[in-house]
């Protein structure tokens, strides 16, 4: 497994950092594309860098160069970042304009980030704080990432909660007309940023006082000053909630005079949810219900949706999250989905009263030096390109493939008659009949279906006698099938030390809560892209662990 991932995790990269866009930005139906190269497809798979709390200066900048960060989000395939900022950064002269970075770090008693600013960035050190803000934009230009300025909160701080003033138009710390001059500065500001194709207007609005009457009121002139200052960028726009509720767009449009360029958001984690008390599968098809009913729908309509926020404890150890990031990944797959993965800081310079602060979700670790989790990004690599969508890799008609969401990668032919798990870019086409049979093809040579044969065997293909097959369990990820020797109920597996796909009892149906059958869910995902790259078997390629792959994306 180890030797696959090493392989098509860098063959992956090779693909996306040799992508070149062509800035702006705009929508087709649902789309995100790319305005200089007919109208293709333009993927957002963006990891978040926060730059709102406290000192209001972008995280890390005291363990690492910022160019050695920006190399760093490179090479682990994101093409964009979220970039937070405070309202204050924008509308408070005295604070943005004349209070530098070290004066700032200083404020909070930050001896040691500032020695380790003097090491790693001594240039950004004496900048006002809106200077040092616009560096980091132009060295991710340099390096042709992609930045969508996010309004995260207005007072410098951790967000969030429902009575900290910053949630809703009206409370103490969010007057709506300040935000829009802040928002109409931001967008006059980096109107000549040609990396910067996104503005989202406000973090996660919440609390007591939020409405939709209000929502709709603000949003819309939001919305329209932004584009009136900067017509190129996408007007990204948060729902209520949290960023979880758009629910109210099925009754009513959201108007502005522009076209083409507005974008809906929503975020979602593990911890919102309810991971416990039930079994995995009623827990992830009720939360997936949640997520299609209360902002999915937009797809549907042809409106663009992009998860601003989704992310997990990279430690690896909470069960809940890791349950999560498999549920997710089915939908992101399925969907095809934009997204931002909260998130890229290792730590805080400080976060609440905790000076140097450790991040449990961040993809860095804590001295920004090396990845915290090689595993959680390995999964990712496969949504960070797109499966369908205008332009680039299109073929005649679009196909299934098999996607395996707790890898991240897909079930491909093994030999003539078995399957293994390998990359989705070599995957096959796939076809559930209305008879219930599961049929694979490749190329344009007959399709072979899959026979259930005898339980903790490998399953088969045959050209003829073919096992009935169904979506099972109530999360819809599990294919069930009656073995044709003993008569035993099984389904599709994945046998942990070969790769190969097996048929064993069906796990997790009822009963044990913490029991996990992600190894047996898969979902059939269109996608219309040709095969990028032929890759060379992995058995003549030298065996690479894990830690060898973290020392290579170390910079």
């Amino acid at each position: 497994m180890e030797r696959f991932f090493f392989i098509s995790f860098f063959l992956h990269l090779f693909v996306i950092i040799n992508v070149t866009f062509g800035f702006p930005l705009s929508t087709n139906s649902r789309w995100i594309v790319d305005d200089g190269n007919e109208g293709q497809r333009v993927k957002l798979t963006c990891i978040n860098w926060p730059s709102h709390l406290e000192t209001a200066v972008a995280e890390g900048l005291s363990k690492q160069p910022i160019d050695s960060i920006s190399e760093k989000i490179v090479s682990m395939g994101f093409n964009c970042v979220r970039l937070t900022w405070p309202l204050y950064l924008a509308t408070n002269e005295s604070f943005s304009n004349i209070m530098t970075v070290r004066q700032s770090l200083l404020t909070f008693g930050l001896f040691e980030a500032v020695s380790g600013f003097q090491v790693h960035n001594p240039s950004i050190l004496d900048l006002p704080l809106i200077k040092a803000f616009q560096e980091v934009v132009t060295c991710l230009e340099k390096h042709r990432v992609m930045v969508i300025l996010d309004n995260h909160i207005s007072q410098p701080g951790w967000c969030c909660n429902d009575n900290d003033g910053n949630g809703f138009f009206g409370d103490k710390h969010f007057n709506p007309d300040l935000w829009i001059k802040g928002l109409e500065k931001m967008a006059s500001m980096f109107a000549i940023s040609s990396n910067v194709v996104g503005m989202s207007l406000r973090n996660e609005l919440r609390g007591p006082k939020q409405n939709i009457k209000d929502w709709y009121k603000y949003m819309s002139k939001g919305a329209e000053a932004v584009h009136a200052m900067n017509p190129n960028v996408l007007v990204i726009v948060s729902g209520l909630s949290y960023d979880t509720d758009l629910s109210f767009l099925r009754d009513k449009p959201f108007e502005v005079s522009f076209k083409r360029k507005l974008v809906f958001e929503r975020h979602w984690y593990g911890f919102w949810g309810s991971w416990e008390g039930d079994t995995l599968s009623k827990i992830c098809g009720r939360e997936t219900e949640n997520m299609m009913k209360m902002s999915g729908f937009l797809l549907e309509k042809g409106i663009p949706l992009f998860v601003s926020e989704f992310g997990v404890n990279q430690r690896g150890n909470n069960g809940n999250d890791n349950m999560f990031l498999s549920c997710f990944m089915a939908l992101a797959a399925d969907l095809d989905l934009d997204w931002a993965l909260w998130v890229l800081a290792g730590s805080y310079y400080i976060r609440d009263t905790t000076i140097d602060s450790d991040e449990s979700y961040g993809v860095l670790d804590w001295s920004w030096s090396s990845i915290r989790n090689i595993t959680t990004l390995q999964k990712i690599t496969t949504i960070q390109s797109p499966f369908q969508g205008p332009g680039l890799m299109e073929t005649h008609q679009s196909k299934k493939i098999m996607f395996h969401p707790s890898s991240g990668i897909c079930i491909v032919r093994d030999s003539l008659f078995q399957l293994k798990l390998g990359s989705c870019d070599e995957s096959e086409t796939w076809r559930l009949s209305s008879h219930q049979v599961l049929s694979v093809t490749k190329e344009e040579e007959e399709s072979f279906c899959l026979k259930a044969d005898e339980k903790d065997e490998s399953v088969l293909l045959s050209k003829s006698d073919c096992s009935k097959w169904k979506l099972f369990s109530e999360s819809k990820l599990q294919l069930s099938s009656i073995t044709k020797n003993g008569g035993d109920s099984v389904c599709l597996d994945v046998d942990s030390e070969s790769n190969k796909i097996v048929t064993r009892r069906c796990k997790c149906l009822e009963g044990n809560t913490s029991c996990d059958p992600t190894s047996q869910w898969f979902k059939l995902v269109t996608s219309t892209k040709s095969r990028l790259t032929k890759p060379k078997p992995f058995l003549e390629i030298s065996p690479y662990s894990n830690t060898s792959l973290q020392k290579s994306l170390s910079v």
